[in-house]
């Protein structure tokens, strides 16, 4: 596939009337939502654009940057930070940036010029991003959390953790002209100020191998401040704290109990700075409303222990110990360089059945994600919905398939709900069609929507054609791929496992990039697996290393150079091939050294053909 023709591909090239345009981007960060990213902590972002015209054959032979310090010395064409001059060049991705140093935690403002074939654009619409923080020495917050468990919890092979809930108020006595927040909330986070919460992503941040890389996300919040300020977080457990606990300890590792790292910069419009830090003057919790999450097994919230207007100010914590200063993650602090996970969809049931005292709800479809619902029932009362992906052949759910796994939520009612009240868990999903419904009184259906939770990327290809089963093949595969995008391509979304196996993209890799814009999420991934290879030049079979299996497959670690070569055929991006070369190049010399013969035949094999055909196949 050629250059350009990919070009058109990728970005679906929009035609406008007379004019020629360049749409622009930072392509470190990929997604319309993000052409102005927070908090890249790169001190050469790549910077890109798009012509779009209503001609034909318009092709680029130079280009023109700018990049300045504020929006106004931008406007009168003066790029303080960058002025690339002209660029004879019809390069228009990957342009790595080349002006003064950045600083951490700043704005910058840039635009481009393009010559073509055809003439001449204007200046593009200006864009921004800022910069997060580069390294330890920038931050200022300290590790803080509760180093074990609660009364309630359960270090078990079916984990009960309850969340953690952190608050901490603050005043300010200035204008403020700009404030941003970094947070590293381990596993999971949610951020609230003054009662407002921040973002709308969900399940962050990303997992990694936390032994290696610990991942922060930044946002603007400087709208939400006033006098007198109160942040919120409440900290689920993830990946961070295992799943299984004391189960297994050769094969499933632990990181620890959550913990939150905090900085909230606040600039003042008379120059002067202030930063609001994690530390142990905040306050904490465990006796909130969410008593258990636990990704394989669901989330329980007890309405009834909800901790009324907690993210607020003036609120009463006299009750609430002081956050503890807390082991300190091995891992390196590093931006979360991908937009993450989100609700992209919601699904109507499509019928509910009454089975016994309880209910059945149909989705319709095969997915990942949770349901919400309305609540009723008297104060005590449990509503509790149990998930599995297909149903006996007497109607109750079958969940053989999910072995140890209980995917299970459970809402206690408070009787303080108002009647609109819905509710949804925070810190889990789960993988299901079908739902069985119980403790819930007169069920319907419009009591009820499932969420799909996935990766946000572009979806950017589809097929259909005049066989209805190959366009049933693809409609599954597209479900099958978003339902196995959780921050990392995981094999399965709703058994006991759910783990980042790499065969299952050696080619898949390849095939995704059709359906979907995927490139953030497998150059995350490709240092993930660069980070979870051993000394030796061992990769594993599972990367992040969640599971302990190094086994010295050769197919399955193969998945690194494919993903790499796959970047950059199909995206035009050879980073990823110059910054894992080395891990590659390691682990072909370990398999040639340890399992290659005299006549080049390798004899190692764990898995051989993984999923063989049924016998009546052959």
């Amino acid at each position: 596939m050629n250059k350009r023709i990919f070009i058109l591909f990728l970005f679906s090239l929009l035609l406008f009337t007379g004019s020629i345009y360049a749409a622009i981007g930072i392509t470190d960060l990929r997604t319309e939502q993000l052409k102005n990213p927070a908090g890249i902590d790169v001190r050469q972002p790549r910077l890109s654009w798009r012509i779009e015209s209503d001609g034909q054959n318009v092709i680029q032979t130079a280009y023109h940057i700018l990049v300045a310090s504020s929006p106004e010395l931008l406007e009168q064409g003066k790029g303080d930070i960058w002025d690339s001059g002209k660029i004879e060049s019809d390069a228009s991705q990957w342009i790595a940036y080349q002006g003064k140093t950045l600083k951490r935690n700043a704005p910058y403002y840039w635009k481009v010029k393009i010559d073509t074939n055809k003439g001449t654009t204007d200046w593009s619409t200006p864009a921004f991003w800022t910069t997060g923080l580069f390294n330890e020495a920038d931050w200022q917050g300290q590790w803080i959390g509760l180093d074990k468990a609660a009364p309630g919890d359960s270090e078990t092979q079916w984990s009960r953790l309850a969340a953690r809930y952190l608050r901490k108020e603050f005043a300010l006595k200035k204008e403020v002209k700009r404030a941003t927040v970094h947070i590293a909330g381990m596993g999971l986070y949610e951020l609230f100020i003054n009662g407002q919460r921040i973002g709308n992503q969900v399940l962050a941040p990303a997992p990694t191998d936390y032994r290696k890389t610990i991942l922060y996300n930044t946002y603007d919040v400087t709208s939400l401040l006033q006098t007198e300020n109160a942040i919120g977080v409440i900290l689920g457990n993830g990946r961070f704290y295992t799943m299984r606990q004391n189960y297994k300890p050769y094969k499933i590792p632990t990181f620890g109990y959550p913990k939150l790292r905090l900085n909230l910069i606040v600039e003042y419009a008379d120059g002067s700075k202030e930063t609001i830090a994690s530390n142990t003057t905040w306050k904490l919790t465990t006796d909130g409303p969410i008593r258990s999450n636990n990704e394989y097994d669901g989330e329980e919230y007890d309405a009834r222990k909800e901790l009324g207007n907690w993210t607020q100010t003036g609120y009463d914590d006299k009750n609430w110990m002081p956050a503890q200063r807390v082991s300190i993650p091995s891992g390196t602090l590093r931006a979360q360089m991908m937009p993450g996970m989100k609700v992209t969809e919601t699904l109507k049931p499509v019928s509910i059945k009454k089975l016994g005292n309880k209910y059945i709800l149909d989705i319709g479809q095969n997915m990942a994600g949770w349901v919400r619902f309305r609540v009723k029932g008297q104060a005590g009362d449990s509503i509790r919905l149990r998930f599995a992906e297909s149903l006996q052949s007497n109607g109750e759910l079958y969940t053989r398939n999910f072995r140890d796994a209980r995917s299970t939520d459970v809402y206690v009612v408070s009787g303080r709900e108002t009647k609109d009240a819905t509710w949804a868990p925070r810190f889990i999903y789960h993988g299901f069609r079908y739902v069985e419904v119980s403790g819930y009184p007169n069920a319907k259906a419009e009591d009820f929507v499932a969420e799909v939770v996935e990766d946000e990327m572009e979806h950017t290809g589809t097929f259909n054609c005049s066989d209805e089963t190959l366009n049933k093949i693809i409609r599954n595969a597209f479900w099958g791929i978003r339902s196995n995008y959780k921050g990392m391509p995981v094999d399965c979304p709703q058994r006991n496992e759910r783990q980042p196996w790499l065969g299952d993209r050696t080619m898949g890799c390849w095939g995704e990039s059709m359906l979907f814009d995927n490139y953030a999420m497998y150059t995350k991934w490709t240092r993930d697996i660069r980070e979870a290879q051993r000394e030796d030049g061992c990769i594993p079979d599972v990367a992040p290393a969640y599971w302990n299996y190094y086994s010295d497959n050769v197919t399955w670690p193969a998945a690194l150079p494919m993903a790499c070569d796959m970047l950059f055929t199909n995206f035009g991006d050879k980073r990823p091939i110059e910054e894992n070369y080395p891990a590659i190049k390691k682990w072909v010399s370990h398999i040639r050294e340890y399992y290659m013969t005299e006549e080049y035949i390798i004899t190692k094999d764990k898995y051989g053909d993984w999923c063989v055909p049924p016998n009546h196949w052959s």
